[in-house]
């Protein structure tokens, strides 16, 4: 499997932009030369150049935490020095690299891996595992990857109903190592283990761990030399580049690991160095601002017409909605626009579930169709299929554009529903890399437009605050709960029942 990106067709039309061989056409969003001028004269008053030179030059761009948002470094594949406080930490990202080459070296004999993480330690290394496992003769290390997030033992028994004990290597994914969900997988996890009569040295063997907090997690038994670090300059959602995406190294070999952070790295150099009229990510944000200037749009899809990317729209609620879904910016004054709801799956499919919305619902909902050139599989059937997917994907959206009159108000399509087509050459691990990128880096810049901080999460916390006393009170058994401070009179009387 080659990074080298294909060449894409000169023939594009004149609404086509094109980085890294990923093309953007954005012909349906309505958008007039006019208009496109002053949207790019609104970026420029918003500072967005000098905020896309500072995110890259390490610059503490996540005021609320007083850090830069330096995840381009982690797949900085060039090695050119990234200043964080005047210290270069591509020795640091690059030791980490070399760790996970060699552990991938080292594991022979492994049937399966329980990755444990939830959020950002989940969903980016779950998209890539699940997306590569379609690419045509892409190697396998033979092995069963696991993803246990819910803290719902549903999800734990599914995996070690399946998991051979004395074969199995767990990844502890962590930032602070103390997230509820995880820490209580893990225990669970490692009680398997033991019951199912692995000795302690075993144990110690079978457990990894990646986390920015190193003593808590040799604290929970982790071997020093099974602990791969990442950094607090790195948000969990933007986390896939680090060790967090140990499991794709592992699955398909560091090569594949390498090529992923490759296209990524590819995307990263046109974010920061294109022009802002020829910049992809910065063009597919100024089309989401202006259907919320233009109408007020409360949701936007993503439709990736290739089933690989079926996971795509779930990773990309977190990175949009947690990183966006904000009414204050960045000076602590209420902003106008934020995050719209983020939903998707892979079409066909999804045309046969909510299009009917798209077509002749209330609301404008603009889409991101996202198509592969080449098709999924090398079965003989594999070209006409493809043709058939192709050919849904650019007639939803001409027919979204166009709209149909008719006689029967039934039968009406109103048309100018916006779409953005976004094509991939194929999908390999450099242009699934390169797809990721492109989205965060268009996140980033959706935030500097808006004014909010794309890099913290404060409204993830409250609810957790919360859940403890009510966990206490559920521990109680009792069903004569009271309302307190923390438990308001309808939550108090839903304990009662449940302990009833």
């Amino acid at each position: 499997m080659s990074s080298r990106p294909l060449q894409t067709s000169e023939n594009l039309p004149n609404s086509a932009h094109t980085a890294v061989d990923v093309v953007l056409d954005t012909a349906y969003q309505n958008i007039t030369a006019a208009k496109w001028s002053e949207l790019f004269a609104s970026a420029r008053k918003s500072n967005l150049t000098e905020f896309i030179a500072d995110m890259f030059a390490g610059k503490h761009i996540n005021l609320s935490e007083d850090r830069p948002a330096l995840h381009s470094a982690l797949r900085n594949l060039s090695k050119t020095p990234v200043l964080l406080d005047g210290q270069d930490v591509m020795h640091d990202v690059t030791n980490v690299w070399h760790r996970i080459e060699m552990l991938c070296n080292k594991w022979v004999g492994v049937t399966d891996v329980i990755h444990i993480g939830i959020g950002g330690s989940d969903f980016g290394p779950r998209l890539a595992i699940e997306a590569l496992a379609h690419v045509p003769g892409i190697e396998s290390r033979e092995m069963r990857m696991h993803f246990l997030a819910n803290i719902d033992t549903a999800e734990l028994a599914r995996i070690l109903d399946r998991a051979q004990p004395n074969s199995t290597r767990v990844i502890i994914v962590s930032k602070s190592f103390t997230t509820l969900e995880t820490t209580m997988n893990a225990k669970a996890v490692v009680a398997w283990l033991k019951a199912s009569g692995c000795t302690k040295g075993q144990i110690n063997k079978s457990l990894f761990a990646v986390t920015a907090n190193v003593p808590a997690a040799k604290e929970f038994g982790i071997e020093e030399d099974h602990i791969f670090p990442f950094w607090d300059w790195v948000g969990g959602r933007y986390s896939v580049w680090s060790a967090v995406g140990l499991p794709i190294a592992l699955q398909y070999g560091f090569k594949t690991f390498e090529e992923f952070l490759g296209g990524a790295h590819a995307m990263d150099l046109h974010f920061k160095n294109a022009p802002l009229e020829e910049n992809l990510p910065v063009i597919m944000a100024l089309t989401l601002l202006h259907q919320q200037q233009e109408h007020d749009i409360k949701a936007y899809a993503a439709i990736p017409y290739a089933d690989a990317l079926d996971w795509f729209p779930k990773w990309l609620q977190q990175l949009d909605m947690e990183s966006n879904g904000k009414s204050i910016g960045r000076d602590g004054k209420p902003v106008k626009h934020s995050s719209p709801v983020v939903f998707g799956s892979a079409g066909s499919n999804a045309q046969h579930s909510y299009f009917q919305l798209f077509h002749q619902g209330k609301e404008v909902i603009p889409i991101d169709f996202i198509a592969i050139r080449k098709p999924m599989s090398d079965r003989p059937e594999a070209l006409a299929h493809h043709r058939i997917l192709l050919s849904n994907c650019l007639a939803q959206a001409q027919a979204l554009a166009h709209g149909k009159t008719a006689e029967n108000p039934n039968d009406v399509y109103p048309g100018k529903r916006p779409s953005n087509l976004l094509l991939l050459p194929e999908l390999n691990a450099f242009y699934l890399g390169a797809l990721l990128a492109l989205y965060e880096n268009r996140t980033a810049s959706l935030g500097a437009l808006w004014n909010i901080n794309s890099f913290d999460q404060p409204g993830v916390e409250y609810g957790k605050v919360l859940a403890k006393p009510i966990e206490k009170a559920l521990v109680s058994g009792s069903d004569h709960i009271s309302p307190t401070d923390s438990i308001d009179d309808v939550t108090a009387a839903r304990i009662n029942f449940l302990n009833s």
